[in-house]
């Protein structure tokens, strides 16, 4: 009896931990837009950069970025309760921004983000983390997919011509950013409209 009690508890709680992945990967299925939305902003300032060949394009494009965000943000966050799991995904990737923004920023402005291939290996190598970290808490194939995407991307960039390590770095951005969005976008919309069993 005892046993049969102490095992119709753990599926309970198997149970729970499986809802809440469920609910986790649901939450960021609905943060798809802003993984297209960076995945624009970073193909649009590598262009206009490469037109104009200076930081600004940068500045301005994650501006926008931000702004988008932060307003897409609030009207997505407004009415939606806060999981545990939603903070935990949620605080890698504004870790992950605030790092970028703070080390990317301060080598712009120092003169220190010379070097093409050490900028893209340290963007990929941390795009990875935060891709890695959400698809593992997550148990989400196609997110860990993109983190082995980022990180070979981050190796491939120390290697070959400035040239090759732009290529490397937008198709990783088109695959694990844009790609991955509008992934993360249509399950979503097709779990909303009741297509998706999962």
């Amino acid at each position: 009896m005892q046993s049969h009690a102490a095992d119709s508890e753990l599926r309970e709680r198997l149970g729970l931990i499986e809802s809440m992945i469920a609910e986790g990967r649901r939450t960021t299925e609905r943060w798809g837009w802003a993984f297209v939305l960076w995945g624009v902003v970073y193909i649009a300032a590598i262009g206009w950069s490469a037109k104009i060949n200076n930081g600004w394009p940068w500045l301005v494009c994650v501006a926008v970025g931000l702004v988008v965000t932060g307003v897409g943000a609030s009207l997505r966050v407004r009415h939606r309760p806060v999981t545990i799991l939603g903070r935990a995904i949620g605080s890698i990737w504004i870790g992950l921004s605030v790092s970028m923004a703070v080390l990317f920023t301060t080598l712009g402005v120092t003169g220190r983000l010379v070097d093409q291939h050490v900028s893209v290996a340290m963007a990929a190598a941390m795009l990875g983390l935060a891709n890695g970290a959400s698809g593992m808490v997550l148990h989400w194939k196609p997110q860990i997919a993109c983190a082995v995407v980022w990180w070979a991307a981050a190796v491939a960039a120390c290697f070959g011509s400035e040239e090759q390590c732009g290529i490397v770095f937008i198709a990783a951005i088109f695959f694990c950013q844009i790609v991955f969005g509008v992934y993360a976008m249509v399950a979503e919309a097709r779990k909303r409209n009741g297509l998706s069993h999962a």
